[in-house]
């Protein structure tokens, strides 16, 4: 259901995202990431880091601060943020209760250890880490006079 969510709702955020100009999604707008633009870059660069964790894909080549600084023209990253959607969807559909009742270990950049935690958790937490920071990016773009509908996960989901 939730990458689902994440899917449809990045699809909003990018159609809306492509109506500004890239001055405007690259606006310093005051939240973690300054701007549209790179909330959009850390987005994808988490959910590649956690993937990477949870399905042994590929890691970012670029750490967190080059991928937000790197700026990717916008319809490559919306390109690789479609392709890896697609790929979330696909695993998540394939997920066994089994795997997610077990436990991901890990070595965490923030706390700079490793870290074990619950993977219900933190399959969990990179769902919510993806609302959080897409809420900052809808407060942006409706700052900056777009939309991008009605976001309640009821409304969405199936």
């Amino acid at each position: 259901m939730m990458a689902g969510y994440n899917a449809e709702m990045n699809r909003r955020v990018y159609q809306a995202a492509g109506r500004l100009d890239e001055a405007d999604r690259r606006a310093e707008r005051g939240a973690f990431f300054g701007s549209i633009d790179g909330t959009l870059n850390h987005l994808l660069w988490a959910d590649q880091m956690w993937m990477s964790r949870f399905a042994g894909w590929p890691k970012p080549a670029a750490t967190m601060r080059e991928a937000v600084a790197a700026r990717a023209e916008f319809a490559a990253l919306s390109a690789a943020r479609f392709e890896l959607d697609a790929r979330i969807l696909a695993w998540a559909d394939s997920l066994d209760p089994e795997w997610l009742a077990g436990d991901q270990t890990w070595y965490s950049g923030i706390a700079r250890s490793e870290v074990t935690r619950p993977r219900r958790l933190v399959v969990t937490h990179m769902f919510n880490h993806q609302t959080h920071h897409r809420g900052q990016i809808h407060a942006m773009l409706t700052a900056a006079g777009e939309a991008t509908g009605d976001t309640d996960l009821w409304l969405l989901a199936s």
